[in-house]
C-alpha cells in the first residue's frame, strides 16, 4: 500500500499543480478584457471533447488490453521481444485511419448540425484530427509507463506540462506574439503531439521502448482473449467517453459555441473535485492487475476500501470548499458577467464527481478482473441514460440541463457497479466512516456559510476557506477516518523538520 500511497500523493500534487496552471489559463480566457471571447474559449474545449472521442474510437480497446495483459508479457518475455507495444500501436493506427474516413464521410452531417449555432467549429473541423491523433499516441505510451511504475512522470506531462503549453500559447496571443486566434488554435491542435514526443524520448532513454514485428508466444497464447476483451472494453470505454463529453457536443449543436464556453468554466472547476482520482487510478492499476493475477483478494478489497474513503474525503472537501466561494470568486477575480451562469453547472457536475470518487476505484477493479465484460454492460446503461437525457434536458432547460443529466447518469452508473462488486466478491467501499465524513463535511460547510453570510471579497474567501479546512480536516484527523492521513503528515513533518524532531 505504501507504494500506491506514495505514487498517488505525488501524482496528486502534479495534478493540482496542473490545475493551478489550468486556472491561470481559465482566468485569462474568461476575465474581463480578455482577448478571448466565450465562443473562442468554448472552441478550445470542443477540441478537447472531440479529441477524446477520437481517441476512444481509434484505440479499439487496446489501452485496456495493455493494463490487463502487460503482467503476462512482462513476466514471460525479455523487453526486446515484448511485442505488446507494437501490436497496440499498429491496431490504434488502423483505428485512427477509420476515424479519418468517418470524419470525411460525415463532414456534411457535422456542417448541418453545427453550422447554424457553432460555425467556428465547422471552420476548424479538420484541425481537431491532429489533436485527437496526438492524444491517442500519448495515451498509448502513457499506459505502458503506468505498467512500469512511471505514472508520476506521465501525470506530470498530462496534468502539468500540457497545461503549461496551453498557457504559453495564451500568453503569446495576449502579447500579440501570435498574430490571431486562427494561429493560436492551429498551434493548439499540435500541443499533445509535443507531450507525446517527450514521453517517447523518456521511454526510449529508460530502455522501455522497443518495437518488434515478431509475434511472441504470449500473443499467440492470449490473442483470442485479447480480441474478446478489446471488443467489449472498446465498446464500454467508448460509451463512457461519449457519456463524459457528450455535453459539449449537444450544447454546441443546440445552443452554440458561446454556451459551450460558459459550460466549460463550470466543467473545468468541477475537475478540481475529480483531481485526486487521477493519481489514485494511475497508481492502483498495475497493483490491481498483479493482485488479480495472484488471486490476492484481500489486497484488492483493501485498495477498494482505502480508495473509497480517501477519495470521498478529498472530493467532498474540495467540492464544498469551492462551492463556498464560487460566486465570490467570479466577482472578485472580475470574470466576464456571462460566466456567472456557470455557478449551478459546477454544483451539479461537482456533486456527480463526488458520487463517482466516493465509490472508489470500482471501474479499475472490474476492468482488471475476469469480469471485465461487466464494464460493457454498465457502460451501456450509462450511455442509454446520458445521451437522450442530456439532449432532452439541454433542449428544455438550457446548459443547466447538462448538469442534471450528469448527476443522474453517474449516480445510477456507480450504483450498478457497487452492487455488482458486492454480489460477486462481497466487496464494497463503504463503512460508518463514510457516514461520519459526510456529516463532518456538511457541518463544516454550514458553519462557514453562517459565519461569513454577510461578508464578501478576497480576504473573506481566504478566511472562510481556512476555517472550513480547519474544521473539516481537523475532524478527519481527530476521528481517524482514514489510515493514510497521519502517515502522510508524518512524512511531510520529516521532510520539513528532519527525523526525530
Amino acid at each position: 500500500m505504501s507504494q500506491v500511497r506514495k505514487q498517488s500523493i505525488i501524482s496528486t500534487f502534479f495534478v493540482y499543480g496542473g490545475f493551478f496552471i489550468g486556472f491561470i489559463s481559465t482566468y485569462l480566457f474568461t476575465r474581463q478584457g480578455s482577448v478571448f471571447t466565450p465562443t473562442e474559449y468554448g472552441l478550445t474545449n470542443i477540441f478537447i471533447a472531440v479529441g477524446n472521442l477520437m481517441f476512444a474510437f481509434a484505440s479499439l480497446g487496446m489501452v485496456s488490453v495493455v493494463y490487463k495483459f502487460y503482467p503476462y508479457y512482462n513476466d514471460n518475455l525479455p523487453k526486446k521481444k515484448n511485442d505488446l507495444l507494437t501490436l497496440t500501436v499498429l491496431v490504434s493506427m488502423v483505428g485512427f485511419f477509420c476515424v479519418i474516413l468517418a470524419g470525411i464521410v460525415f463532414k456534411d452531417l457535422v456542417i448541418r448540425k453545427f453550422g447554424g449555432n457553432s460555425p467556428e467549429f465547422v471552420k476548424y473541423y479538420f484541425w481537431v484530427f491532429p489533436f485527437g491523433f496526438s492524444l491517442l499516441i500519448f495515451s498509448i505510451f502513457e499506459v505502458f509507463a503506468w505498467n512500469i511504475r512511471k505514472s508520476i512522470f506521465t501525470t506530470f506531462l498530462r496534468e502539468l506540462f500540457f497545461r503549461f503549453l496551453t498557457l504559453l500559447l495564451i500568453f503569446l496571443l495576449s502579447f500579440k506574439l501570435i498574430s490571431s486566434f486562427d494561429v493560436f488554435i492551429k498551434l493548439y491542435a499540435f500541443s499533445y503531439g509535443v507531450v507525446a514526443l517527450i514521453l517517447l524520448v523518456y521511454l526510449s532513454r529508460k530502455k522501455e521502448f522497443y518495437i518488434t514485428f515478431t509475434i511472441s508466444r504470449v500473443t499467440k497464447k492470449f490473442y483470442k482473449k485479447m480480441v474478446s476483451m478489446a471488443s467489449l472494453i472498446y465498446v464500454g470505454s467508448t460509451i463512457y467517453t461519449i457519456a463524459a463529453f457528450i455535453d459539449f457536443i449537444i450544447i454546441g449543436s443546440l445552443l452554440g459555441t458561446d454556451a459551450v464556453g460558459i459550460f466549460s468554466l463550470g466543467f473545468v472547476v468541477s475537475g478540481l473535485v475529480q483531481a485526486p482520482q487521477r493519481g489514485a487510478v494511475a497508481a492502483s492499476i498495475p497493483v490491481l492487475s498483479k493482485a488479480w493475477k495472484d488471486k490476492d483478494y484481500d489486497k484488492i478489497n483493501l485498495i477498494y476500501q482505502r480508495s473509497g474513503i480517501n477519495l470521498l474525503i478529498a472530493s467532498l472537501g474540495i467540492f464544498l470548499l469551492v462551492w463556498l466561494n464560487y460566486v465570490d470568486a467570479v466577482h472578485t477575480f472580475k470574470l466576464k458577467p456571462a460566466y456567472l451562469q456557470s455557478e449551478w453547472i459546477f454544483f451539479f457536475l461537482g456533486l456527480a464527481r463526488v458520487v463517482d470518487l466516493g465509490t472508489g476505484v470500482n471501474s479499475q477493479i472490474i476492468g482488471t478482473s475476469t469480469f471485465w465484460r461487466f464494464e460493457f454492460i454498465s457502460g451501456m446503461v450509462l450511455l442509454t441514460l446520458a445521451v437522450p437525457l442530456n439532449y432532452y434536458l439541454v433542449k428544455h432547460y438550457g446548459i443547466i440541463g447538462a448538469g442534471y443529466s450528469t448527476l443522474i447518469s453517474y449516480s445510477v452508473y456507480n450504483t450498478i457497479r457497487i452492487a455488482f462488486l458486492k454480489m460477486k466478491f462481497n466487496m464494497h467501499p463503504f463503512s460508518m466512516k463514510t457516514v461520519y465524513a459526510i456529516i463532518f463535511a456538511f457541518l463544516s460547510y454550514f458553519i462557514c456559510c453562517y459565519a461569513f453570510r454577510s461578508f464578501h471579497g478576497f480576504w473573506v474567501m481566504v478566511l472562510r476557506s481556512v476555517l472550513f479546512t480547519a474544521l473539516y480536516g481537523g475532524s478527519i484527523i481527530y476521528f481517524d477516518l482514514t489510515p493514510d492521513v497521519l502517515p502522510v503528515l508524518g512524512n511531510l513533518r520529516k521532510r520539513v523538520f528532519g527525523p526525530g524532531k
